[in-house]
């Protein structure tokens, strides 16, 4: 998402708590087009394992579709602590919570139940928006105390909150005998920052999250999950792909690459011939790498990345879809497409519409789809899954 100022990037990094499969933390974010918004929800169900995955996602589907649905934050609340089951053993209902609703002028709401209070990095510095405390009632006058915040986020903000499993991690150690404590991690938050001053959400939700291990000596006591909500300058990344239907759009594809302010992909050869030749720059074909089972990348002065087409494009597709990508990374063109787009914000795609006949061999494999069908799925999955700002063109 983004205004004339800035773009909202967010991620969520986690990990299970040692020898658990399952994560008892939850994280879900929904970003609503018609209203420009975004809404993130991270929970922390009462133990681990998969009764704490089923408190916490429970807790935050509610607080996701209350919120996208601009409930007020005590029907939220008060849904939530009534809904929830309660424990046979400790005969308790519980889940933590933080919510956060981010719209396109940069005003912030942030409502926190039990979980670590936020962090909003400022300047290189902890900024301290007000907050204030709204009481729920709760029967035999067990009333639960939560805290809301509202401010308006400025570009280079971060905001970032977590589960306990990170501030609590180390317990016990002759390190953190008490844990690493939050104050402790908002000091490293800081260093971090101060070492690279624009690293992304997702590099420093995973810095975080892997220092809470290392304080557990690589064996977590508990679910660990960091969120990082970055307003920050957007990074723009073209790919093209696919021939123009008419040859004579040839020069108009060649202007729209030669102009745009940001990196570039161009994904088929034909489409690399033609750039080729209407910008005058010659193509030579990277042999350094021939491991993979997709054809080698090419190299255009002027542009970032220049790979095969159709293979290439249906295997980001899978690849996203299934996130094989972020669990185990490959080497090789398609990887290097998705490391791109993962790393990019403003999405933009010009796709041409030319038949390859190649591409109607009744011999090759089934599930290789037409080229603009795989551009239409990949563009859906950036869009719901990584909330990228995405545009699609046909030429």
């Amino acid at each position: 998402m983004k205004n004339k100022d800035f773009f909202v990037e967010i991620d969520c990094q986690q990990k299970n708590k040692h020898g658990n499969e399952v994560c008892g933390d939850c994280f879900l974010s929904r970003k609503i087009k018609e209203e420009e918004r975004i809404v993130a929800v991270l929970s922390d169900g009462l133990g681990s394992g998969i009764k704490a995955n089923v408190l916490a996602t429970l807790t935050a589907s509610m607080a996701l579709n209350f919120t996208i649905e601009n409930q007020s934050l005590h029907r939220t609340a008060t849904t939530i602590m009534k809904t929830l089951p309660v424990d046979k053993v400790r005969k308790i209902s519980y889940a933590t919570f933080s919510i956060v609703d981010v719209d396109c002028e940069g005003e912030t709401r942030v409502v926190e139940y039990d979980n670590p209070s936020f962090f909003l990095i400022r300047n290189g510095r902890i900024a301290k928006p007000e907050s204030h405390e709204i009481i729920i009632k709760g029967k035999k006058g067990k009333d639960k105390q939560v805290m809301a915040t509202t401010f308006n986020a400025q570009k280079e903000d971060r905001l970032i909150f977590f589960t306990d499993g990170i501030n609590q991690s180390g317990i016990g150690s002759r390190s953190f005998p008490f844990g690493w404590g939050v104050k402790s991690v908002g000091d490293y938050i800081i260093s971090l920052i101060k070492e690279k001053p624009f690293i992304s959400a997702s590099h420093l939700a995973k810095r975080i999250v892997i220092q809470a291990e290392k304080n557990d000596i690589g064996s977590l006591r508990d679910d660990a999950s960091c969120t990082v909500i970055y307003f920050r300058e957007p990074r723009k990344l073209l790919i093209c792909s696919g021939p123009p239907y008419d040859e004579s759009k040839d020069k108009l594809l060649a202007e729209h690459v030669r102009g745009f302010q940001g990196k570039k992909v161009i994904s088929g050869g034909t489409t690399a011939q033609i750039l080729s030749r209407e910008l005058d720059i010659p193509i030579d074909v990277d042999m350094s790498n021939l491991t993979s089972n997709l054809p080698p990348k090419s190299t255009m002065k002027g542009i970032d990345l220049v790979t095969e087409g159709v293979l290439t494009i249906a295997a980001v597709a899978e690849r996203l879809e299934t996130a094989d990508e972020i669990r185990r990374p490959a080497n090789d063109p398609a990887s290097d497409i998705i490391k791109m787009l993962l790393n990019s914000d403003e999405i933009h795609f010009l796709i041409g519409t030319r038949v390859n006949n190649a591409h109607q061999d009744p011999t090759l494999p089934v599930e290789l789809e037409i080229r603009r069908n795989v551009v239409k799925k990949i563009v859906r999955i950036l869009e719901e899954k990584y909330l990228k700002e995405v545009h699609l063109q046909f030429i």
